[in-house]
């Protein structure tokens, strides 16, 4: 999500194809999904549970060729793929599963790895496939990104190979094994590795994504500042986050020298806050504060409550000195606030008509012996140029410390967005959309999230999420529904006979 890539324009006949009624399915479509639908519902089910016991998140200290979860993740999908009839074939990082021959082929781009998980926040393990805790869900880390998808295109795949189908086109399943934190190794392997001619990401929303926001970083530390004055109420810690790409559900504050009167301030307006939980611990004259919101994944922070903008915003209740923490609060307050949009943040703030507006979450706050540092989360739509936004936010950087303090290590990375020029299944992928949804007319959509479709030709994506549904990946309560899984399995089951016929 961190690489540059070159602007492209929709096509008009992409949204004119969009805009005409496609045909349905075909009836070899149609027959092999039901049989999907009908035979496969367990074994998806417990292919899906074998593959989140795989804690399969990167880890800096275990390379990749020895990290035995890696390793036995990608065990388990040979096995798979041998016991369901499907030819397997080992790339390191990428995995292709296949079905058919042909030089035409389609490609189902998926994802094996996982973002980071907080044990402590879920019922169950999320390594673990919990069934029972609320009916109708499966729970569990990957089961939305994105090993549902992997399972369900097996299964898919296995569906199509029962009905004995005379395909044209071969169908290739892609796993990639770092896609949530190192792009290079696969842009390294399509270098060397022809890809199909037509792609499909199972890795974002429905109907169709034909485009997708840049991403950006803003990363700055406040050098550790001389203490408040030894009467002053001031901030000496202030922390909160997880990763870089969640919407953080955690924040916390100390504050020394703290009054009744400003406790019962930040009180009243932590409690004004919606979606907030608070806990205030006094240890004399020492306040903790305890936040917490809602995780979500950060290309939509509408989803989810940020605890450190709402504590930063609970403790605006005075100029706060700029001690270490002191200063950091006032950054936010200043620059960020609790809009999602970049109103304070200088003249960052814009949005395109199609790709929806600029996003800016605050996301990791760690404090160090160096002082506090601060990584920043953009999602940036078509509308102005990367260097017009790059010179926007080190402006308003600058007129900041200028009134403040000085800030270290700042670093500002921002990649382009990106539009699908080229499309061919997109009709396709519509039609069965809208037969199996019922839902009238679908239209491209575009998100805030990077997948995988842009390294692939002619690619964009389809599903797992349904529109107008909170995505529940990169949270710390990420599910898909039963009812969900087997939408899924009908439609990419339709899709790839469609395609592939």
């Amino acid at each position: 999500m961190r690489h540059s890539f070159v602007i492209a324009s929709l096509l008009c006949c992409l949204g004119s194809a969009a805009s005409a009624a496609p045909p349905p399915p075909g009836d070899a479509a149609l027959r092999a999904a039901a049989h999907a639908a009908a035979t496969y519902r367990t074994e998806l089910i417990n292919s899906l549970g074998k593959m989140v016991s795989f804690n399969t998140v990167a880890d800096k200290a275990v390379p990749f060729e020895r990290n035995a979860q890696h390793l036995g993740f990608k065990q388990y999908l040979k096995a798979e793929a041998e016991r369901l009839g499907l030819d397997y074939t080992d790339h390191g990082y990428v995995m292709v599963i296949g079905l058919g021959s042909g030089t035409e082929r389609v490609g189902i781009i998926t994802h094996g790895d996982i973002q980071p998980v907080d044990p402590s926040k879920w019922k169950k393990s999320p390594f673990e496939l919990d069934k029972t805790s609320e009916a109708g869900r499966l729970i569990g880390r990957g089961t939305e990104d994105d090993k549902g998808p992997i399972a369900t295109a097996m299964y898919a795949m296995k569906a199509i190979k029962d009905s004995k189908l005379a395909l044209s086109k071969r169908l290739e399943l892609y796993i990639y094994m770092a896609e949530e934190s190192d792009w290079g190794p696969l842009t390294e392997f399509l270098k060397t590795h022809q890809a199909p001619q037509v792609n499909i990401t199972l890795d974002a929303e429905y109907p169709v994504v034909t485009a997708e926001k840049g991403y950006g970083t803003i990363s700055v530390t406040v050098p550790a500042q001389p203490p408040a004055a030894p009467d002053t109420a001031s901030l000496s810690a202030f922390g909160g986050g997880f990763f870089g790409s969640q919407i953080p559900e955690d924040a916390s504050a100390t504050i020394d020298k703290v009054t009744p009167e400003l406790e019962a301030r930040i009180r009243q307006r932590a409690t004004a806050q919606g979606g907030m939980r608070y806990t205030f611990t006094r240890q004399g004259q020492q306040l903790l504060v305890k936040a917490q919101g809602l995780a979500a994944h950060s290309s939509k922070p509408e989803d989810g409550v940020n605890a450190i903008s709402m504590l930063a915003d609970a403790l605006s209740v005075q100029a706060w000195p700029n001690s270490t923490a002191g200063a950091m609060v006032n950054f936010l307050n200043d620059l960020i606030g609790t809009s999602m949009y970049g109103d304070k943040f200088g003249a960052i703030a814009y949005r395109d008509k199609f790709m929806g507006p600029l996003t800016v979450a605050p996301t990791v706050i760690k404090q160090g012996e160096a002082g506090i540092s601060l990584h920043v989360n953009l999602r940036r739509p078509q509308g102005k140029t990367t260097e017009q936004l790059t010179r926007e936010v080190n402006a308003a950087l600058a007129q900041w410390q200028a009134q403040r303090v000085a800030l270290a290590d700042v670093k500002v990375e921002i990649t382009e967005p990106w539009l699908q020029k080229s499309a061919p299944q997109v009709p396709t992928l519509l039609s069965v959309f809208s037969y199996y949804t019922g839902i009238k007319n679908p239209r491209p959509v575009s998100i805030g999230g990077g997948t995988n479709s842009r390294l692939f030709p002619n690619a964009v994506s389809f599903g797992p999420a349904m529109p107008g549904t909170v995505y529940s990946g990169h949270s710390e309560h990420e599910f898909i529904t039963v009812k969900q899984l087997m939408l899924n399995l009908q439609m990419y089951t339709a899709v790839m006979v469609e395609l592939a016929k």
